[in-house]
């Protein structure tokens, strides 16, 4: 069953085959995290996020067409759940403070790296809401403009401005902190 094709879970899915569920959440689960971590700023929160998403796949699969593919639809519920979490108050975690030292590099090197990944994270949680959604899942995730133009609605060329846009705003914050083709 691993080798189906998203789609085809999907229709198991929809007659309750939960060992088909299982395999899509391994599929989609950890990039959607992934993606989830950088539009919501949080790990615990993007955890909630993704799991919310998947319940709603669990329960609309018996309505769900494929309109799209299942990774389009998959990424536009989680953007959907981000964006309505990041319009909430959300109180500050403690767990942010507990990283572990990259031994790699020397206590300068570490700090430098550190200080200016903060500084791209923050600049780039500062983008508008759907420039922020096309550069996570342009440069993060990798996903076509195609893909980013279905799951944040809009058109191709209107992925394109978002992009150019966001490019441009990171660029005259972060100066030298980011290079063309590197704006994450």
């Amino acid at each position: 069953m691993q080798e189906l094709s998203d789609e085809s879970l999907m229709h198991r899915i929809a007659g309750g085959d939960r060992e088909a569920f299982r395999i899509l959440v391994r599929r989609h689960s950890a990039p959607a995290a992934g993606f989830a971590r950088r539009m919501v700023g949080g790990e615990a929160d993007a955890e909630e996020v993704v799991q919310e998403a998947l319940l709603r796949v669990w329960v609309n699969a018996p309505r769900w067409r494929p309109l799209a593919s299942f990774r389009t639809w998959f990424y536009r519920i989680v953007l959907n759940l981000c964006l309505s979490r990041r319009r909430k108050p959300v109180p500050l975690s403690l767990d942010a403070a507990e990283d572990v030292a990259d031994t790699a590099l020397g206590p300068a090197e570490h700090f430098e790296r550190e200080e200016r990944d903060r500084r791209i994270a923050e600049a780039i949680a500062a983008l508008p809401e759907r420039q922020r959604a096309a550069i996570v899942l342009t440069y993060r995730e990798g996903l076509s403009n195609a893909e980013v133009a279905a799951i944040v609605d809009t058109s191709v060329s209107g992925v394109e401005t978002l992009l150019v846009r966001a490019r441009r705003t990171l660029r005259s914050k972060l100066g030298s902190d980011v290079s063309e083709g590197n704006e994450d």
